[in-house]
Protein backbone atom coordinates (compact mmCIF):
# COMPACT_ATOMS: atom_id res chain seq x y z
CA UNK A 1 0.00 0.00 0.00
CA UNK A 2 2.81 2.57 1.01
CA UNK A 3 4.77 1.41 -2.39
CA UNK A 4 1.89 2.00 -4.47
CA UNK A 5 1.34 5.67 -2.70
CA UNK A 6 4.67 7.04 -3.70
CA UNK A 7 4.91 5.25 -6.53
CA UNK A 8 1.89 7.04 -7.78
CA UNK A 9 3.48 10.45 -6.24
CA UNK A 10 6.71 10.44 -8.27
CA UNK A 11 4.71 9.45 -10.66
CA UNK A 12 3.13 13.08 -10.24
CA UNK A 13 5.46 15.02 -9.18
CA UNK A 14 7.98 13.97 -12.77
CA UNK A 15 4.45 15.00 -14.70
CA UNK A 16 4.37 18.56 -12.77
CA UNK A 17 8.12 18.96 -12.95
CA UNK A 18 7.83 18.61 -16.61
CA UNK A 19 5.16 21.20 -17.42
CA UNK A 20 6.90 23.56 -14.80
CA UNK A 21 7.24 27.13 -15.85
CA UNK A 22 11.38 27.68 -15.76
CA UNK A 23 10.92 30.39 -13.26
CA UNK A 24 8.83 28.19 -10.68
CA UNK A 25 12.00 25.38 -11.34
CA UNK A 26 13.74 28.58 -9.48
CA UNK A 27 11.16 29.52 -6.46
CA UNK A 28 12.05 27.96 -3.69
CA UNK A 29 8.85 28.04 -1.81
CA UNK A 30 7.06 25.90 -4.94
CA UNK A 31 9.68 23.27 -3.42
CA UNK A 32 8.32 23.71 -0.21
CA UNK A 33 4.64 23.04 -1.15
CA UNK A 34 5.60 20.35 -3.30
CA UNK A 35 7.44 18.80 -0.02
CA UNK A 36 4.54 19.24 2.32
CA UNK A 37 2.48 17.67 -0.10
CA UNK A 38 4.14 14.59 -0.63
CA UNK A 39 4.46 14.14 3.38
CA UNK A 40 0.43 14.67 3.72
CA UNK A 41 -0.03 12.19 1.29
CA UNK A 42 2.40 9.73 2.56
CA UNK A 43 0.77 9.96 6.18
CA UNK A 44 -2.60 9.51 4.81
CA UNK A 45 -1.75 6.35 3.15
CA UNK A 46 0.20 4.97 6.17
CA UNK A 47 -3.01 5.51 8.57
CA UNK A 48 -5.16 3.91 5.73
CA UNK A 49 -2.69 1.19 5.63
CA UNK A 50 -2.78 0.43 9.59
CA UNK A 51 -6.34 0.64 9.31
CA UNK A 52 -7.01 -1.73 7.05
CA UNK A 53 -4.79 -4.44 8.80
CA UNK A 54 -5.66 -3.68 11.95
CA UNK A 55 -9.35 -4.47 10.70
CA UNK A 56 -8.36 -8.02 8.72
CA UNK A 57 -6.26 -8.76 12.17
CA UNK A 58 -9.74 -8.06 14.29
CA UNK A 59 -11.60 -10.42 11.88
CA UNK A 60 -9.02 -12.81 11.70
CA UNK A 61 -9.06 -16.11 13.97
CA UNK A 62 -12.75 -15.59 14.97
CA UNK A 63 -16.21 -17.39 14.56
CA UNK A 64 -19.55 -15.58 15.37
CA UNK A 65 -22.57 -17.64 17.08
CA UNK A 66 -25.89 -16.33 18.50
CA UNK A 67 -27.74 -18.26 21.01
CA UNK A 68 -31.42 -18.32 22.33
CA UNK A 69 -33.27 -18.94 25.06
CA UNK A 70 -37.42 -18.06 25.96
CA UNK A 71 -39.65 -19.17 29.36
CA UNK A 72 -43.34 -19.19 29.29
CA UNK A 73 -44.62 -17.01 32.70
CA UNK A 74 -48.09 -15.90 33.39
CA UNK A 75 -48.30 -12.19 33.43
CA UNK A 76 -48.41 -10.52 36.96
CA UNK A 77 -49.74 -6.82 35.61
CA UNK A 78 -52.83 -5.86 34.48
CA UNK A 79 -53.39 -2.51 32.88
CA UNK A 80 -57.09 -1.63 31.81
CA UNK A 81 -59.19 1.65 31.03
CA UNK A 82 -62.43 2.72 33.22
CA UNK A 83 -64.29 5.88 31.88
CA UNK A 84 -67.29 7.35 32.18
CA UNK A 85 -69.35 9.28 29.62
CA UNK A 86 -72.21 11.29 30.12
CA UNK A 87 -74.35 13.82 27.76
CA UNK A 88 -76.69 16.58 29.41
CA UNK A 89 -78.03 19.87 28.18
CA UNK A 90 -74.97 22.26 29.69
CA UNK A 91 -71.43 21.46 29.94
CA UNK A 92 -71.65 21.96 33.49
CA UNK A 93 -74.14 19.51 34.54
CA UNK A 94 -72.37 17.08 32.20
CA UNK A 95 -69.16 18.03 33.73
CA UNK A 96 -70.75 17.46 37.45
CA UNK A 97 -72.27 14.66 36.67
CA UNK A 98 -69.26 12.66 35.23
CA UNK A 99 -67.61 13.76 38.41
CA UNK A 100 -69.63 12.50 40.33
CA UNK A 101 -70.14 9.02 38.64
CA UNK A 102 -65.98 9.09 38.22
CA UNK A 103 -65.69 9.76 42.28
CA UNK A 104 -68.33 7.02 42.83
CA UNK A 105 -65.70 4.35 40.75
CA UNK A 106 -62.49 5.64 42.42
CA UNK A 107 -63.92 5.38 46.07
CA UNK A 108 -65.42 1.48 45.13
CA UNK A 109 -61.33 0.92 43.63
CA UNK A 110 -60.48 2.17 46.37
CA UNK A 111 -62.20 -0.41 48.58
CA UNK A 112 -60.92 -3.41 46.94
CA UNK A 113 -57.39 -2.06 47.92
CA UNK A 114 -55.90 -0.03 45.00
CA UNK A 115 -53.81 2.27 46.02
CA UNK A 116 -53.56 5.86 44.45
CA UNK A 117 -50.12 5.06 42.28
CA UNK A 118 -52.19 1.97 40.61
CA UNK A 119 -54.89 4.56 39.81
CA UNK A 120 -54.07 7.32 37.24
CA UNK A 121 -56.58 9.99 35.09
CA UNK A 122 -55.67 9.13 31.76
CA UNK A 123 -58.68 11.09 29.70
CA UNK A 124 -60.60 14.63 30.50
CA UNK A 125 -63.09 16.10 28.08
CA UNK A 126 -65.92 18.47 28.21
CA UNK A 127 -66.89 19.02 23.66
CA UNK A 128 -70.57 20.19 22.68
CA UNK A 129 -72.56 17.52 20.87
CA UNK A 130 -73.55 18.62 17.55
CA UNK A 131 -76.59 17.94 14.80
CA UNK A 132 -74.87 17.99 11.74
CA UNK A 133 -78.29 18.46 9.90
CA UNK A 134 -79.49 21.49 11.54
CA UNK A 135 -75.96 22.76 12.54
CA UNK A 136 -77.14 23.46 16.21
CA UNK A 137 -75.56 22.03 19.31
CA UNK A 138 -78.27 19.93 21.08
CA UNK A 139 -76.02 19.22 24.66
CA UNK A 140 -72.51 18.85 26.08
CA UNK A 141 -70.49 15.00 26.71
CA UNK A 142 -67.97 14.84 29.32
CA UNK A 143 -65.76 11.84 29.44
CA UNK A 144 -63.12 11.01 32.17
CA UNK A 145 -61.26 7.71 32.46
CA UNK A 146 -58.94 6.66 34.46
CA UNK A 147 -55.91 3.75 34.07
CA UNK A 148 -55.67 0.93 36.26
CA UNK A 149 -52.39 -0.87 36.85
CA UNK A 150 -52.05 -3.45 39.08
CA UNK A 151 -50.74 -6.94 40.19
CA UNK A 152 -53.72 -7.65 42.14
CA UNK A 153 -54.92 -9.78 38.94
CA UNK A 154 -57.48 -11.69 41.66
CA UNK A 155 -59.30 -8.46 41.75
CA UNK A 156 -59.86 -7.99 37.92
CA UNK A 157 -63.18 -9.25 37.87
CA UNK A 158 -64.63 -7.55 40.76
CA UNK A 159 -62.99 -3.78 39.45
CA UNK A 160 -64.81 -4.31 36.40
CA UNK A 161 -68.19 -5.46 38.23
CA UNK A 162 -68.16 -2.63 40.88
CA UNK A 163 -66.97 0.21 38.33
CA UNK A 164 -70.11 -0.44 35.93
CA UNK A 165 -72.01 -0.82 38.79
CA UNK A 166 -70.59 2.51 40.19
CA UNK A 167 -71.42 4.40 36.65
CA UNK A 168 -68.41 3.03 34.44
CA UNK A 169 -69.99 3.06 31.09
CA UNK A 170 -66.93 2.49 29.00
CA UNK A 171 -64.48 -0.29 29.74
CA UNK A 172 -61.26 -0.28 28.11
CA UNK A 173 -59.34 -3.65 26.61
CA UNK A 174 -57.39 -5.15 29.33
CA UNK A 175 -53.84 -6.11 28.71
CA UNK A 176 -51.48 -8.55 30.84
CA UNK A 177 -47.57 -7.84 31.01
CA UNK A 178 -44.66 -9.41 32.94
CA UNK A 179 -43.35 -6.67 35.27
CA UNK A 180 -39.47 -5.21 35.42
CA UNK A 181 -39.05 -7.37 38.76
CA UNK A 182 -40.47 -10.67 37.69
CA UNK A 183 -38.14 -10.34 34.01
CA UNK A 184 -34.83 -9.48 36.36
CA UNK A 185 -36.00 -12.68 38.72
CA UNK A 186 -35.73 -14.42 35.32
CA UNK A 187 -32.89 -12.97 33.30
CA UNK A 188 -30.13 -14.54 35.61
CA UNK A 189 -31.64 -18.09 34.52
CA UNK A 190 -32.41 -17.10 30.58
CA UNK A 191 -28.89 -15.63 29.99
CA UNK A 192 -27.24 -18.60 31.47
CA UNK A 193 -29.15 -20.73 28.94
CA UNK A 194 -28.87 -18.34 25.53
CA UNK A 195 -24.79 -18.51 26.46
CA UNK A 196 -24.95 -22.34 26.51
CA UNK A 197 -27.27 -22.49 23.36
CA UNK A 198 -24.18 -19.80 21.44
CA UNK A 199 -21.48 -22.20 23.20
CA UNK A 200 -22.51 -25.40 21.89
CA UNK A 201 -23.38 -24.00 18.63
CA UNK A 202 -19.90 -22.78 18.58
CA UNK A 203 -18.46 -25.99 19.45
CA UNK A 204 -20.10 -27.93 16.73
CA UNK A 205 -18.99 -25.51 14.08
CA UNK A 206 -15.49 -25.70 15.54
CA UNK A 207 -15.34 -28.93 15.62
CA UNK A 208 -16.69 -29.44 11.99
CA UNK A 209 -13.96 -26.74 10.39
CA UNK A 210 -11.15 -28.51 12.46
CA UNK A 211 -10.21 -25.13 14.63
CA UNK A 212 -9.85 -25.02 18.45
CA UNK A 213 -11.75 -21.96 20.78
CA UNK A 214 -9.81 -20.47 22.78
CA UNK A 215 -11.45 -17.56 24.20
CA UNK A 216 -14.11 -15.00 23.77
CA UNK A 217 -13.10 -11.84 22.05
CA UNK A 218 -16.71 -9.92 22.67
CA UNK A 219 -20.70 -10.90 23.29
CA UNK A 220 -23.80 -8.73 23.42
CA UNK A 221 -27.44 -9.45 24.58
CA UNK A 222 -30.87 -8.34 23.36
CA UNK A 223 -34.13 -8.96 25.78
CA UNK A 224 -37.11 -9.12 25.22
CA UNK A 225 -39.09 -7.73 27.53
CA UNK A 226 -42.40 -10.15 26.62
CA UNK A 227 -45.28 -9.70 24.26
CA UNK A 228 -48.81 -8.02 25.89
CA UNK A 229 -51.59 -10.64 25.83
CA UNK A 230 -54.76 -8.60 25.30
CA UNK A 231 -57.89 -9.30 26.31
CA UNK A 232 -60.89 -7.82 24.60
CA UNK A 233 -64.01 -6.99 27.29
CA UNK A 234 -66.35 -6.91 24.39
CA UNK A 235 -66.28 -10.94 24.22
CA UNK A 236 -66.17 -11.24 27.66
CA UNK A 237 -69.61 -12.35 28.15
CA UNK A 238 -71.50 -13.56 31.03
CA UNK A 239 -72.80 -16.90 31.67
CA UNK A 240 -76.23 -17.73 32.73
CA UNK A 241 -76.43 -17.38 36.52
CA UNK A 242 -72.52 -16.16 36.44
CA UNK A 243 -71.67 -13.77 39.49
CA UNK A 244 -68.79 -11.81 38.28
CA UNK A 245 -67.18 -11.20 34.51
CA UNK A 246 -64.68 -13.76 33.49
CA UNK A 247 -60.97 -13.02 32.95
CA UNK A 248 -58.00 -14.91 32.57
CA UNK A 249 -54.32 -13.28 32.12
CA UNK A 250 -52.96 -16.22 30.10
CA UNK A 251 -49.24 -17.05 29.25
CA UNK A 252 -46.69 -15.11 28.24
CA UNK A 253 -43.09 -15.32 26.83
CA UNK A 254 -39.82 -14.00 28.27
CA UNK A 255 -36.78 -13.89 25.83
CA UNK A 256 -33.07 -13.58 25.57
CA UNK A 257 -30.75 -13.62 22.94
CA UNK A 258 -27.17 -13.33 22.88
CA UNK A 259 -24.49 -13.12 20.28
CA UNK A 260 -20.66 -14.12 21.12
CA UNK A 261 -17.28 -13.95 19.22
CA UNK A 262 -14.85 -16.39 19.85
CA UNK A 263 -11.28 -16.63 19.14
CA UNK A 264 -9.92 -19.66 17.40
CA UNK A 265 -6.75 -21.47 16.31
Amino acid sequence: MLELAESQVNKVLKREYVKMPQENKNDKSYYTIIALSIVLVLMSATIYAISQNGSEKDMENTISMSGYSEQKVIPDTATLNIGVVVQSATAKEASDENAVNMSAIIAELKALGLQDKEIQTSYVSVSPVYNYTTQTITGYSASNSVQITTKKLDNLSEIVDRSTASGANEIGSISFSVSDEMQKQLSEDLMNEAVADASSKAATLAKSLGVKITGVKNSSISENSGSRVYYDMATAEKGSGAASTPIQPGESTISMSVQVTYYIE
